[in-house]
């Protein structure tokens, strides 16, 4: 299947696409910008600044507003677009910063951390409580993207991309995350954001290459979803009915030849529902 086409280059790395009533409709991320953009009803895209460094993912609040994971943490934006930044989390001596970012059925925000230089083992998964407390959660990631739930809330699924797996876990209300194993081995592959349906069918966008691929809960692929650019980043379901599969991408270290729609926002129909979004309780 071809996705195609929604936007111009947009972007120089767009991750973290989430569909959200509450804010609008799609919105996805502009990572070293510090920037949300958003896709209006004629096509067009609005762009809003919410951090000086990098950000890298947002979800809506039950009260209103969003939450962000951004360079070195958390930060809360209200309704009115202020942004609150949270205590950071390191300082810049670590070299690191956030990427993907979900909630999980209990409405708390979670987001990993990546080495900017791409060292191993220094990224950690963190956890955003609703009394805006973080801890961290999960050790030893090299470059944490992917994080979502399952239909029924009771796995979690997590892409660390320099593994070329996705890992699943069995989630527990008051421990977390527990029991981690491998769900689907990659070799030569590299996982980046991934989404769920409501099949319990894994969706995930292949950093450095051209397409996103379906895994059934069995951990099988079952479809392949191919784009005309380079580098897919993240993937979500959205539309009304959230059966469209958007795809964003990056033209970050593409020579210029290849940059043609690097950074553009694709879509598909594919025949799923994705899982609803969860807002933060925050």
């Amino acid at each position: 299947m071809l996705a195609k086409q929604v936007t111009g280059r947009v972007a120089h790395l767009a991750l973290g696409p989430v569909w959200s009533e509450a804010l609008g409709g799609l919105q996805w991320l502009d990572l070293l910008a510090g920037d949300v953009l958003s896709l209006r009803p004629d096509g067009s895209v609005a762009r809003r600044n919410v951090s000086a460094g990098s950000a890298a993912a947002l979800r809506p609040r039950t009260r209103g507003g969003a939450v962000l994971a951004v360079e070195r943490g958390f930060a809360l934006e209200a309704v009115d677009g202020t942004v609150t930044q949270l205590p950071e989390l390191w300082d810049s001596a670590h070299g690191l910063r956030m990427s993907h970012g979900t909630c999980d059925p209990d409405g708390r925000f979670w987001a990993g951390s990546t080495a900017v230089d791409g060292s191993a083992g220094v990224g950690a998964l963190w956890r955003l409580d609703a009394d805006l407390q973080a801890e961290q959660v999960l050790g030893g990631l090299t470059s944490s993207n992917g994080l979502e739930w399952g239909p029924d809330g009771t796995l979690a699924y997590l892409a660390d991309t320099a593994s070329e797996r996705i890992d699943v876990f069995d989630y527990d209300p008051a421990l977390g995350l527990v029991e981690r194993r491998p769900f689907v081995a990659l070799p030569d592959l590299r996982p980046s954001g991934l989404t769920v349906d409501e099949g319990g069918g894994v969706w995930v966008a292949m950093d450095g290459s051209s397409a996103v691929h379906r895994y059934d809960a069995s951990g099988s692929l079952d479809m392949v979803v191919e784009i005309p650019s380079h580098k897919a980043t993240c993937c979500t379901f959205g539309g009304p009915n959230r059966d469209i599969l958007y795809i964003t991408t990056s033209s970050e270290g593409m020579a210029s030849a290849d940059q043609s729609l690097a950074g553009a926002l694709f879509s598909a129909e594919v025949g799923c529902i994705g899982v609803p979004t969860r807002a933060f309780a925050g």
